[in-house]
């Protein structure tokens, strides 16, 4: 099977129309065109199946005349609707004019795709893409021009559920693309600064944020720290950058066009001296696992000094399932056969060239803390998480903030308390006297499960803040019959962990 060459991305709205933008979030949200309409008109299945950008379902729910349906057609499935009919929903004429909608025979289409997306505190936003790109999917994008615009994907998301939501004076997204994490940082950041190497890109943002009534963002062109001046810092950097290993750069919305995973080392490396003291930068990045390598030192050594960083590799990956999974987002599973083969065999080449095993996805967070001693924790954790994480990713840096001013004696004059999500389980044969092992396990944020000795469950069940560690440890030594100088001193680096992955809290 051949595929003709892929047709150009269609123009763009004015972004210039502030006007007309307003006229159409408020013709839309008229209509319910909002994340929970769709949910409700679609239902559950089609709604899902919509978000893996499979149309059919959706195509089959809205076979009727109301004015969603109408709305759903034109922005979300590409289908062209009569221009009477239109007319009834939206300010028609002001969309055309402003370049929102195209006539041809009696109808008009969309020129973009709008697609309704839920805010965390209910707003209702719209995020602006490319028509049939509001997300990937198994099946490939839309289209396959270098510089088409994605809207929300799973990677979006997660990033968007990982960011610190203090209230901060600055805030950059780096590599906007179309818009999600400037219109999350725009509802608690003052000044929102928003890059992109692809001039498309910034328009499309422009173009998010009109339409979902936020404030108009910074917009700068270039690659990576280039469009910030010297010297300017901010207190909240976050990017979702084209991450991907490839051997080419034809994409700009995924392929970084650098070699291996130098643009996630460069963008980390570089941010440290882009923060604010006490600011914190947040990414989602690819890491080669090369042969005779240790990965987590790999990455330890992207760390800026002065940055604190805690880093977790969420998912890997061989290289084999790697390259098929950005063929297929691409759509070249759908060339011919041996142009599909040349491609996955260069995919191949280019990792033995650099004697590539795997690769690895995850979070990378910083803060600047200008630490004598900074804290950098590496960790693999495959597991489900409890998104939003924002707050818990701040919490991890206020905790180990408290375990470095407090040294053990310190630490065993404090007062803990066991966090409130956890639950602690006893785990051994049935009729047993004492159980093999004890599992403290932690039911909101990272649902993290660690296995502790008698000692260290008997600690925690008692921790609510009333005594000392100190003096938790003595009534333990005295119930065992225990040295208790030597449990003091032992025990300490029990607590630090508890402490730093949240199971335990300090009180007060």
């Amino acid at each position: 099977m051949s595929t003709s060459s892929p047709a150009s991305l269609a123009p763009l709205p004015s972004a210039d129309r502030p006007d007309v933008a307003a006229a159409l979030r408020d013709a839309l949200l008229a209509a319910s065109f909002t994340a929970d309409g769709l949910l409700e008109l679609l239902g559950a299945p089609a709604y899902a199946a919509l978000a893996r950008s499979e149309v059919v379902p959706a195509l089959r729910a809205t076979r009727g005349d109301t004015s969603l349906e109408a709305l759903v057609r034109l922005f979300l499935l590409q289908q062209p609707v009569p221009h009477a009919r239109v007319a009834g929903i939206l300010p028609a004429d002001a969309c055309l004019e402003a370049g929102w909608l195209t006539r041809a025979d009696g109808e008009v289409a969309a020129t973009v795709d709008v697609r309704p997306y839920g805010g965390a505190d209910g707003e209702d936003w719209f995020i602006v893409s490319d028509l049939g790109c509001a997300v990937g999917g198994a099946g490939g994008i839309g289209s396959r021009q270098e510089s088409v615009v994605l809207g929300v994907g799973g990677a979006s998301t997660t990033l968007a559920g990982l960011t610190v939501r203090t209230p901060v004076d600055s805030a950059l997204d780096l590599g906007t693309g179309s818009g999600i994490q400037a219109l999350h940082a725009s509802r608690h950041a003052t000044r929102v600064t928003a890059t992109d190497v692809n001039p498309r890109a910034l328009h499309i943002t422009a173009l998010t944020l009109a339409l979902s009534g936020a404030p108009a963002a910074d917009l700068r062109e270039g690659s990576l720290f280039a469009p910030v001046a010297e010297g300017e810092t901010y207190d909240l950097i976050v990017s979702n950058p084209p991450f991907v290993i490839s051997p080419d750069a034809r994409l700009t919305y995924r392929d970084g066009g650098m070699a291996g995973d130098d643009l996630c080392r460069s963008l980390v490396q570089q941010a440290g001296d882009r923060l604010n003291p006490g600011g914190f930068a947040q990414f989602l990045a690819n890491w080669q696992h090369v042969e005779g390598e240790d990965w987590q030192e790999r990455l330890r050594s992207w760390v800026p000094r002065g940055c604190d960083a805690w880093i977790v590799q969420r998912e890997v990956q061989d290289v084999t399932q790697y390259a098929e999974l950005w063929l297929r987002d691409a759509g070249d599973h759908r060339d011919d056969t041996a142009r599909y083969q040349a491609r996955y065999d260069a995919w191949l080449d280019a990792f033995e060239a650099r004697k590539v095993k795997a690769v690895g996805f995850g979070w990378i967070t910083l803060r600047r803390t200008d630490a004598t001693e900074p804290s950098v924790t590496v960790e693999e954790w495959p597991h489900s998480v409890e998104q939003p994480l924002g707050d818990v990713v701040r919490a991890h840096f206020d905790r180990i903030d408290f375990l470095r001013a407090h040294d053990d004696a310190a630490l065993l004059a404090g007062h803990f308390r066991l966090a409130s999500e956890v639950v602690q389980e006893q785990v051994g044969l049935p009729g047993a006297e004492d159980p093999e092992h004890v599992v403290l396990r932690q039911y909101r944020g990272m649902r993290r499960a660690t296995t502790v000795d008698t000692v260290g469950a008997g600690f925690a069940g008692v921790c609510d803040g009333s005594l000392s560690a100190g003096r938790i440890l003595d009534a333990i030594a005295q119930l065992v019959g225990e040295d208790p100088v030597a449990l003091r001193d032992r025990t300490p680096a029990q607590i630090r962990l508890l402490v730093e992955q949240g199971f335990l809290e300090p009180a007060g």
